[in-house]
């Protein structure tokens, strides 16, 4: 008898094994295989944004490396945290992707988001950085970016300024500047880089710290004048424009932005790796690179470990900032 039980122990030990073992093969195979459906990449900001347009110019790329469809959908609201959290409450299977710009100032300004910014999401890789330029209407008589500073000291308050919303890239970019500075202005939140810009190019608003997927054109068309670039040195999208450094402000005036790929946490590390590696291959293509060129996006080359160790710093960084600038945490 009991060696009858022992056998069918051990029977049962071995079909339990054999279902693990078969379990860990198909999720190895699953893993080897993805994609093998169409993915998701989630933009959790307007339609236009450059986290939009970036996201598509890659996206597309790494959709014909690996002959599949990536689909890239635009959820926004709130700054976009509302998209990140559907995101990280996503299946971590590599079929739901996050392209966002403003993940670190997000953390930094909502104290209840529905999730945790450093906890629930793998950093992959950025998919470039881009100088924010401060532009005003030609109709303002602001040549310089002195000029814009001197007015706003000798009426404080009054000089207003348009974002691409609360938490944006153009928000931080400007209170950055704001408080480098030191002046007080009137901050006009849009819920896009399009509706901010129209408003300047329009005269109603004094500025707007934006990026130059949405402003190159229109400078080019004389319907914006850019006063510098929140860069440590000049960008080629804008030669002939000064950094904020040149035009007398400190480092703290620069702010960077740059756009990059999440994932779930949990995200098996095949994936992710896979991921990143796809997309480091889609950015060196020719004319990817040439069409981020043009958008006045510079490659930001990164392994996984830098990434996640710069996107650390820069939480650490947008956090201080709040502070440091009292804007008030949402």
């Amino acid at each position: 008898m009991n060696a009858h039980r022992r056998f069918r122990r051990n029977m049962a030990r071995a079909g339990a094994l054999a279902g693990a073992l078969a379990c860990l093969a198909g999720l190895a195979s699953a893993q080897d295989a993805w994609p093998s459906r169409n993915v998701s990449v989630i933009v959790p900001l307007g339609a236009g944004s450059a986290s939009d347009i970036i996201a598509r110019v890659v996206m597309e790329q790494v959709g014909r490396q690996l002959g599949q469809t990536f689909v890239v959908e635009n959820r926004p609201g709130a700054g976009g945290t509302i998209g990140a959290g559907a995101v990280a409450r996503s299946a971590p299977d590599g079929y739901t992707i996050l392209a966002y710009g403003a993940m670190a100032s997000a953390h930094a300004l909502y104290s209840k988001l529905s999730y945790d910014t450093l906890r629930d999401f793998i950093p992959v890789i950025p998919l470039g950085q881009q100088p924010l330029v401060i532009v005003t209407s030609p109709h303002k008589g602001y040549k310089t970016l002195a000029d814009l500073v001197a007015a706003a000291k000798a009426k404080p308050g009054e000089i207003s300024f348009t974002t691409a919303g609360i938490g944006s890239a153009s928000h931080f970019g400007a209170e950055r500047l704001r408080a480098s500075a030191g002046f007080e202005a009137l901050h006009i939140p849009f819920k896009g880089a399009a509706e901010a810009v129209t408003e300047v190019v329009a005269g109603r608003a004094d500025f707007s710290v934006q990026l130059f997927t949405t402003t190159l054109g229109l400078m080019r068309q004389g319907q914006l004048v850019a006063l510098a670039v929140s860069a440590p040195k000049r960008t080629a999208a804008a030669p002939d424009v000064p950094t904020t450094i040149e035009a007398g402000l400190p480092a703290s005036s620069v702010y960077p932005f740059y756009s990059a790929l999440y994932l779930p946490a949990k995200t098996p590390r095949a994936i992710v790796d896979k991921l990143h590696d796809e997309a480091a291959k889609a950015l060196n293509v020719p004319a990817v690179r040439e069409r981020l060129a043009t958008l006045g996006v510079e490659p930001m080359a990164m392994s996984r470990a830098e990434f996640d160790a710069f996107f650390r710093e820069d939480v650490d960084a947008n956090v201080a900032l709040v502070k440091a600038a009292k804007i008030p945490v949402q």
